[in-house]
């Protein structure tokens, strides 16, 4: 299985290109700077790694749209590597995930910048906690319920 899911800032706007053809359709590329888990600046090393992606049709206008440097995104998809030859004849391989879905990872307000994202039209709808809960969290067990029909000890 090849699947890959990833949250991180956008290093740069995304770089969109157009495919030629009878059917036109956006290909963006861009950066995420994605934290290492766990780790904290020591001895200077890095603590992100840089990771391409790629957004084709739909994916790739939306990211042209509302993508911006500094958001934080979460995006799924799948790790395409290849290779080729460039102008010195030497071999370069390459590392990418091809977007499968892509989101906003913050609200509108949040942006690291504190700045204005004109064009971030996305806005988080917050869930109800449900009727039966209580103010620690848990819901209530209803009366009449047996232990041993629960499904953990």
């Amino acid at each position: 299985m090849n699947r890959v899911i990833l949250m991180g800032r956008l290093t740069r706007d995304p770089e969109v290109r157009y495919s030629q053809g009878e059917r036109s359709m956006a290909i963006a590329r861009y950066t995420l700077a994605v934290d290492r888990r766990g780790r904290r600046n020591q001895d200077s090393e890095q603590t992100a790694d840089f990771i391409n992606i790629v957004a084709f049709d739909r994916a790739g206008e939306f990211a042209e749209k509302y993508f911006r440097q500094g958001m934080r995104v979460l995006i799924s998809g799948r790790i395409q590597t290849g290779s080729y030859t460039n102008k010195e004849g030497q071999r370069v391989y390459t590392t990418e995930v091809i977007v499968d879905d892509q989101e906003f990872a913050d609200s509108k307000n949040a942006n690291s910048g504190g700045g204005d994202n004109s064009g971030y039209g996305y806005q988080p709808t917050s869930r109800p906690a449900p009727s039966s809960a209580i103010g620690d969290g848990f819901m209530n067990i209803p009366d009449g319920v047996e232990d041993e029909g629960l499904p953990f000890n």
